[in-house]
């Protein structure tokens, strides 16, 4: 499949009944042994870039600034159920190979892993959009290795570089279950700011949105 066709991490369709039902772009089950098995024993370290800074959902032993190479943060996944509908589908951070990322490592004692790790699958990879992958993570601690949730370029998810009307049009329509895309984004930007990370696309696209008028 070609990147930038009209696909989201959350596969939509509606149920006999009216619901929105999802279907998994793959079997994350396996995704998710392969994880554990590669933990092994040991703290679990998870780095977050957008969502899992400003809501976590769960108790960490430990959290750190930290800093990924090879990675950047990008509003470049669409979404058709969190922040948008089928119709009007929305956007969402990805991590995406280039550059690199700063964002925020949380530790997860060894005795809460494996169920925190459950609770973090169903959340993030219950379509399997994502590619959870292990990195290294540099924190003025010393470097910890976490897993990280990122998104191949071949993803059919993954939309690639968005013009500035497009990304208004989505701005101003694109409203899911968990909100809009605007209030994804401008909570994005101000969770970055009070961790002392500054972000010059996200930077850009929230004053894009404050030009047009649709933020104060």
């Amino acid at each position: 499949m070609q990147q930038g066709l009209d696909f989201d991490p959350e596969p939509a369709c509606v149920d006999g009944g009216g619901a929105m039902a999802v279907t998994p772009l793959r079997d994350p089950e396996p995704l998710l042994a392969r994880t554990m098995a590669a933990r092994g024993h040991r703290d679990l370290w998870v780095f977050g870039y957008a969502s899992l800074i400003w809501r976590p959902e769960f108790d960490a032993a430990e959290q750190r600034l930290a800093r990924v190479h090879g990675q950047h943060r990008a509003l470049q996944m669409r979404s058709r159920i969190n922040r948008g509908t089928p119709e009007r589908p929305g956007l969402v951070c990805a991590l995406v190979p280039g550059g690199s990322c700063s964002g925020m490592v949380y530790r997860i004692e060894a005795a809460r892993a494996d169920a925190e790790l459950r609770r973090l699958w169903d959340r993030e990879m219950f379509t399997g959009v994502y590619d959870p992958k292990w990195l290294q993570c540099q924190t003025s601690q010393g470097p910890v290795t976490a897993l990280a949730f990122t998104l191949s370029r071949t993803s059919p998810n993954f939309t690639g570089d968005i013009d500035d009307d497009t990304l208004l049009g989505i701005l101003r329509h694109a409203r899911g279950r968990f909100g809009s895309t605007l209030d994804y984004l401008v909570e994005t930007a101000a969770c970055l700011r009070r961790c002392g990370i500054r972000d010059a696309a996200i930077e850009r696209q929230v004053a894009l949105a404050r030009r047009a008028g649709l933020t104060a």
